[in-house]
């Protein structure tokens, strides 16, 4: 199956109607209390930590090995991953039984390492030096798929990928419908950009009047640097960030154009705002996020945007991190 560069409604909606039978509906959780906190009316939060595999990353992974040739899939995949789209590709690829090879940095979480292996995966690791690390696992992948004969898939750059992560936001469309309520704002965090990508659009087509908001770690802003000038940017390389999973230098062309086209706006957080929003999500809401998957509540959290009176919706992406890197986070808030 192909498709143009931004999906169209229906094609977001045919994903959605295949992925929905093999993820969980993750809930979406109303949280008076951080409503108090914000001053907002309504605060919903959709933790998609809470998913198969412990992350979104399953639903486009999904969706793209069912779009696989009879041959394709008889060979199998290879990708780069630091860890969610690892494991949501790993785990998909076993429920469909095709074979899947992950390239890894080195210094990607041991416990995504292990879970990823434990989907049945072939995990090869990188060490990419004073190189990007995604550089480095890219070139990899692309050998190995030469190399071997499989099928090469981009964890975010690909326009069917970033249908199947549509999936969360008609998901939470449809939760917030039965409800009676819509969303004012919502808040998304953005590593490459292909479930923003996806939620994005489902939003415009469907919410159109729902301000959107890509959220990135401090140096890792490269969705909305690019989204303020225009056209794609490359952050340079520079600090890290506790944000494993959303450290890409720029967004892929796929999802740059779903949210170009859904007019979304870019926000930065920092890591100390991340590590409160762990402890708060787990406090107040009995929620496990990984550093990654609590950027959007940071951005809610940290005062920099008007919430007040108004009611957001806060995508939290994933929960997969080790108990003793939680504790640290969180000890450290």
């Amino acid at each position: 199956m192909s498709l143009s560069i931004v999906p169209d409604l229906g094609q977001l909606q045919d994903a959605y109607a295949v992925t929905s039978k093999a993820t969980q509906i993750t809930p979406l959780l109303a949280s008076a209390a951080l409503a108090r906190e914000t001053g907002a009316a309504r605060v919903f939060v959709k933790p998609e930590s809470l998913q198969w595999a412990g992350s979104f990353k399953v639903r486009g992974a999904y969706w793209r090995l069912k779009q696989l040739t009879a041959d394709e899939a008889r060979r199998g995949v290879v990708a780069y991953s630091s860890g969610n789209f690892a494991q949501g590709l790993s785990a998909a690829g076993q429920a469909l039984g095709i074979p899947v090879t992950i390239v890894m940095p080195v210094d990607a979480p041991a416990a995504k390492r292990e879970a990823t292996a434990g989907y049945g995966a072939r995990v090869v690791l990188t060490e990419h030096g004073e190189r990007a690390r995604e550089e480095v696992a890219a070139e990899k992948a692309a050998a190995i798929a030469d190399e071997e004969g499989l099928m090469l898939l981009h964890p975010f750059d690909d326009p069917l990928i970033v249908a199947g992560q549509a999936g969360a936001g008609l998901e939470a469309l449809d939760q917030l419908a039965a409800g009676k309520a819509q969303a004012d704002i919502l808040l998304c965090p953005v590593g490459g950009g292909g479930l923003i990508g996806g939620v994005s659009l489902a939003f415009h087509y469907l919410s159109p009047a729902t301000q959107i908001f890509a959220v990135e770690p401090q140096g890792f802003d490269g969705m909305g640097r690019s989204l303020t000038h225009g056209e794609i940017e490359t952050m340079p390389i520079g600090p890290s960030t506790i944000c494993d999973g959303l450290m890409a230098r720029k967004p892929g062309a796929a999802p740059f154009a779903a949210v170009t086209a859904a007019g979304v706006r870019g926000l930065s957080v920092s890591d100390a705002a991340v590590r409160r929003a762990m402890k708060i999500a787990f406090e107040k809401m009995k929620l496990v996020l990984e550093p990654s998957g609590a950027a959007s509540l940071a951005a809610l959290l940290d005062g920099h945007l008007d919430v007040a009176g108004k009611t957001v919706l806060v995508v939290a992406t994933g929960g997969n991190v080790s108990l003793a890197d939680f504790a640290r986070h969180v000890g450290d808030a």
